[in-house]
C-alpha cells in the first residue's frame, strides 16, 4: 500500500513538472508549431484555476484530471523532439514559480456562459 502511494506521488510530481515543461515549450521558437499549439492548449488548461468540468460533479468532475489532462500531456510530449523535451523538463525542475492561465480560465467561463445561454434559449422555445 505504501509503495503504491509513493508511485502515485512520484507520478503526480512528474505530471506537474511536465505541465510546466509544456508551458515553456509553447513559448520556445525551437518547438514545432503543431507541438506548440498542443502544448500550449494542454498547459493552459492544466494551469487554469477553473476546470471545464467542476470537481464537485460526481465522477465526471475528476475525469479531466485523471484521464484528459494526462492524455493531453502525453500527446504533447510525443510531438516535441526528445532532446528539447529533456531541456524543458530540466528548466521546469529548476523553477519555483508556477504560472496560471487566466486566458484558459476566461475561455472556460465563456464556454459555461454560452452553454447556459443556449440551454435557456432552448428551454424558452421548448416550454413557452
Amino acid at each position: 500500500m505504501n509503495a503504491t502511494l509513493e508511485r502515485i506521488r512520484v507520478w503526480a510530481k512528474a505530471l506537474k513538472r511536465d505541465v510546466l515543461a509544456l508551458w515553456i515549450a509553447a513559448g520556445d521558437a525551437r518547438t514545432p508549431w503543431y507541438a506548440k499549439a498542443v502544448a500550449g492548449a494542454v498547459a493552459a488548461y492544466a494551469l487554469s484555476p477553473i476546470d471545464l468540468v467542476p470537481d464537485f460533479i460526481p465522477v465526471l468532475g475528476y475525469l479531466d484530471d485523471l484521464i484528459i489532462v494526462p492524455f493531453g500531456i502525453s500527446l504533447a510530449i510525443s510531438l516535441i523532439p526528445g532532446d528539447l523535451m529533456s531541456e524543458y523538463r530540466q528548466q521546469a525542475s529548476s523553477r519555483d514559480d508556477r504560472p496560471r492561465s487566466l486566458t484558459a480560465a476566461t475561455l472556460i467561463i465563456a464556454l459555461w456562459l454560452f452553454a447556459l445561454a443556449a440551454t435557456g434559449y432552448w428551454a424558452s422555445l421548448r416550454f413557452p
